[in-house]
């Protein structure tokens, strides 16, 4: 083609081409951008719990307990006291409350839900059913119990609460199996155990009925799971031998929670605060935490240490 044949273009035209082409550059660079960019992980992500659970389930990282001092601590607050702390904790993302029947603290969770008119679907609830006859006689009337006492049809995380003895997965096999009748019928979600003692706690890394673990965790071993001869709840553990198991069973499929993250509130000192929280954001072996409140600046701290551990910041 010749030159006098070649279609000409305007200044005007060139100069409104070429601003498109670098306004296309720019907005692809952008996006490219926000893709690579890692997300930004904190206590309020609602991350897998395991994945033995058949029904994908996620849990929010961070959970709030209401069993310290067996649940007295909380208890002590009343319920309008327990009511204030739950909203502050939902506002804060902390939407999984962990009770038990030993707790005592069933109705004080339904009535908190109630009271602050959350939407049960953006709360996690988990409770514990302890190994006494009064309960295991006939579980499947205790978890109806404990629908009744809380307000809800389903329990999102059912578990076996304080296993201590090295045959204790045999010794309570009928109790297991209403554990899957009760999850066939829908009223608990998903199911697994808690441990005191390194005997209990290495008997349930070799079973496989186990979906959840709640497990002790700390760097310091205070109330981690030991082997003490005669008391399964003795406050001084082997951490070692501890984490051990608890990676084992994590490394099956089961979803971890760690508990025991400030010692039952022993611990005073800042410094064994953050150790313990910045320890279970970055072991690489535990789906969400539980810890047990007071107050609403407790729930603050914790928030922004495990937002701080996550981030990798100092």
């Amino acid at each position: 083609m010749s030159d006098s044949t070649k279609p000409r273009i305007s200044r005007r035209s060139f100069i409104r081409q070429s601003a498109e082409v670098i306004t296309v550059t720019a907005i692809g660079s952008e996006l490219l951008t926000a893709e690579a960019a890692p997300a930004v992980l904190t206590a309020a992500d609602w991350v897998p719990l395991g994945k033995l659970n058949k029904q994908n389930i996620k849990i929010p990282r961070l959970g709030m307990g209401t069993g310290t001092v067996n649940g007295k601590t909380q208890r002590d607050l009343g319920q309008e006291g327990f009511n204030a702390l739950v909203k502050h904790a939902y506002e804060r993302g902390v939407r999984y409350i962990d009770t038990a029947d030993n707790y005592k603290t069933h109705e004080m969770v339904r009535e908190a839900i109630k009271a602050n008119k959350l939407p049960r679907e953006n709360i996690f609830i988990q409770t514990k059913l302890p190994l006494r006859p009064e309960t295991t006689t006939d579980p499947l009337k205790t978890i109806d119990r404990y629908r009744k006492e809380l307000g809800v049809d389903a329990i999102d995380s059912l578990l076996i609460h304080c296993a201590t003895k090295g045959n204790w997965v045999a010794d309570h096999k009928a109790l297991m199996d209403a554990f899957d009748e009760a999850q066939h019928k829908g009223w608990i979600k998903t199911k697994g155990c808690s441990c005191h003692g390194l005997t209990a706690l290495r008997e349930a890394t070799k079973s496989d009925w186990m979906e959840v673990q709640l497990a002790r965790i700390n760097p310091q071993g205070h109330l981690v799971d030991g082997d003490h001869p005669t008391n399964p709840h003795h406050p001084e553990g082997k951490v070692a031998e501890a984490m051990k198991e608890i990676k084992a069973m994590h490394d099956k499929g089961r979803g971890i929670i760690g508990m025991k993250m400030i010692g039952e509130g022993s611990f005073v000192n800042p410094e064994d605060r953050e150790k313990a929280i910045r320890y279970a954001m970055t072991c690489g072996f535990v789906d969400a935490v539980v810890i047990g409140f007071k107050n609403a600046a407790e729930i603050d701290e914790a928030v922004e240490r495990i937002n701080r551990a996550l981030s990798g910041k100092a």
